[in-house]
């Protein structure tokens, strides 16, 4: 099995930092780095795209709410037109940093609230969809399980990588369990190494209530915020190859399934 591993990183501001994201990019082969409205800011997203760029690992923007205070993870009634514009900000600015640094940008994923907000409607979906085609149709779109994120992005000819959320809670239909439930985020080392054995073996994962249902993934999201993240990192690394899994950044991986 080829599969990608990413983290979500960048997502300090000033002198507060949320993660190791140095020891992460040793580990992942794909970061989504956050663009300033959730986290981030200009210093951080750079030393991040020179920390990705010099070790090989993919780049990515991770797009969300302008909601610093509540970590993206906030809902907010904002107009899609206007959310479609913070988009391409967001992809703009770090395209920017990406390419001063000699380095390109190879995909992107929505974050928090918004990603979760996207993914399971499609008529907010497709006006965001569509602002990163209009961006850079090149882009992959990275993203947790969603019939209304993959039906917008075909209709605009974009390629999306499914991506499997090691340490969250999935629903029946495949999307993420909102955060105010109990057991929603998985903080248990064994029971998130259990979930991406399962995953890796039979491409299944055992919903919120106890259903099991297929879960095709083209890579692994680590939270970078999360407590003990780099040690998690590492098991799943190990976990993959261990298998004779082969880890490889998601622009590799998509490339080879357009070219399929």
């Amino acid at each position: 099995m080829q599969i990608d591993l990413n983290a979500d990183l960048a997502e300090g501001y000033g002198p507060w930092r949320m993660g190791d994201d140095e020891a992460l990019l040793d580990m992942v082969s794909s970061a989504n780095i956050a663009c300033g409205f959730h986290a981030g800011d200009p210093l951080i997203m750079e030393q991040a795209v020179r920390a990705a760029a010099a070790r090989g690992v993919d780049i990515g923007a991770h797009v969300g709410f302008p909601d610093r205070q509540g970590f993206g993870r906030r809902a907010m009634q904002i107009e899609p037109t206007e959310l479609a514009a913070m988009v391409v900000y967001q992809l703009g600015a770090l395209s920017g940093i990406t390419r001063a640094n000699g380095a390109r940008m190879t995909h992107m994923s929505f974050h928090g609230a918004l990603g979760n907000m996207a993914a399971a409607d499609e008529a907010l979906a497709r006006p965001l969809v569509e602002a990163v085609a209009r961006f850079d149709p090149a882009l992959i779109v990275v993203s947790s399980t969603s019939r209304a994120i993959e039906s917008a992005a075909g209709a605009c000819g974009l390629r999306v990588a499914t991506t499997f959320l090691a340490d969250r809670a999935y629903d029946a239909q495949g999307l993420l369990v909102p955060r105010r439930l109990p057991g929603s985020v998985i903080h248990d080392r064994d029971a998130v190494l259990t979930r991406v054995r399962r995953l890796l073996r039979e491409g299944v994962v055992e919903t919120y209530d106890g259903t099991v249902i297929a879960a095709p993934a083209h890579s692994i999201l680590l939270h970078g915020d999360t407590e003990g993240a780099v040690a998690l990192a590492r098991d799943i690394r190990r976990e993959i190859e261990s298998g004779g899994g082969v880890i490889r950044p998601v622009s590799s991986l998509m490339g080879e399934a357009q070219r399929a």
